[in-house]
Formats: structure tokens, C-alpha cells, sequence
């Protein structure tokens, strides 16, 4: 099974929110080769300026580090496909572009989307022929 991470998916595990325990568990059938995990690199930048932000640029580095050695997988170009389908998505449902971008990646790689964020993408899921992870 593939799944795409949003930015609110790793802020909430690593500030051990609501719903980190399933994050959690991505993460280790991800280490166990049971899953296979991906971010784009738009939703990395979403959480490594939250960081920034809420801990500082040393300690923020220091989690962007350990991101980038667990096993999500960064993704950090676009296809055409995906550069179409995140316009499409940010016109039609007026998410932001980081969950546009996100979601198109996941169709791309027929992966399943991870997000908490009910508010902002919920009809896109009751419009749109999506695999969502809601994890809270």
C-alpha cells in the first residue's frame, strides 16, 4: 500500500497530537516493508517552517534531518500530471495548494492521501474518486 502524507500528518505526530499513534503506525509497517510512504516536498516545506516557527531554525533542522532519514520518500518535482490535477483541485475546491499539490501526488502514485484535515478537504473526498486517510 502506498500513502502520501499532508503537513498536518507529521506536525501531529511529532508534536504527539491527536491521531499520532496511527501516524505511528505508518511509520512502522513503513520500516517493515509493509507500506510504502511518500510527501511532497511542498507539504515538507509546511512543516519544516511550522517547526521553524514553534521551535526554532537549530531544532527545526534537526527534525528536518530525521525526516529525511526516516522512510517517507520526498518528492521533489512535478509531472505534468501532477502540475494539472493540483490546479485543478486548488480552482475547484479552493484547498490550499500544499493539499492540491499533495492529493494530485497521490493519484499519481495511486497511493492513499493521510490528512486530519476534514474541514478544508472533506468535499473533495465526498466529490472526487479519492483514497483518503483520515487519522483523526
Amino acid at each position: 500500500m502506498i500513502y502520501v502524507f499532508d503537513a498536518c500528518t507529521l506536525i501531529a505526530y511529532l508534536h504527539n497530537e491527536v491521531g499520532s499513534d496511527s501516524v505511528s503506525d505508518l511509520l512502522k509497517k513503513a520500516v517493515d516493508g509493509e507500506c510504502v510512504l511518500y510527501m511532497n516536498i511542498i507539504n515538507l516545506i509546511e512543516v519544516h517552517y511550522a517547526n521553524i516557527r514553534s521551535l526554532g531554525t537549530e531544532q527545526a533542522v534537526e527534525i528536518l534531518e530525521n525526516i529525511l532519514s526516516s522512510p517517507i520518500q520526498i518528492i521533489s518535482d512535478f509531472s505534468d500530471t501532477v502540475f494539472q490535477q493540483s490546479a485543478r483541485f486548488k480552482a475547484a475546491y479552493k484547498c490550499s495548494l500544499a493539499d492540491a499539490i499533495g492529493i494530485a501526488t497521490a493519484i499519481e502514485l495511486s497511493g492513499v492521501f493521510v490528512t486530519a484535515d476534514h474541514h478544508e478537504l472533506e468535499t473533495v473526498a465526498n466529490k472526487e474518486r479519492l483514497n483518503f486517510f483520515w487519522f483523526r
